[in-house]
């Protein structure tokens, strides 16, 4: 479970992080670059946490997905971006191609009946 807690957080780090490269776009400032910097690694850190029990195809495909949405609404609420018909069903795919993906996942070998992986841990 707290795998999916390190997902979370990548996500949540990426989102700021791209958040922080469009302000500092505007404002020309650099502390913004910093943050997306140091935001966009612990991003990449906790998603190399995440995958070590998340199949990493699922893992990328929900950071991805979700960072998406979520970076769409921020853009519309802080950004006053625009979001038309286009742009709504191309979100709408991507969370049905989540959930796609997360269907046609096989589930991870058991440990007991895999032993040299659990040997390997």
């Amino acid at each position: 479970m707290r795998h999916w807690f390190f997902l979370a957080i990548a996500i949540a780090a990426e989102v700021a992080g791209t958040s922080f490269m469009k302000w500092s776009s505007v404002h020309g400032h650099l502390g913004g670059l910093a943050a997306m910097f140091v935001l966009l690694g612990a991003s990449y850190y906790a998603l190399s946490l995440a995958v070590t029990r998340v199949p990493v195809g699922l893992a990328y495909a929900v950071w991805e997905g979700v960072g998406l949405v979520a970076i769409t609404l921020v853009s519309l609420a802080w950004f006053g971006e625009s979001i038309g018909p286009a742009k709504a069903a191309g979100i709408v795919a991507v969370l049905g191609g989540i959930l796609l993906i997360k269907r046609g996942m096989t589930p991870a070998p058991d440990e007991d009946t895999v032993p040299a992986l659990a040997a390997s841990r």
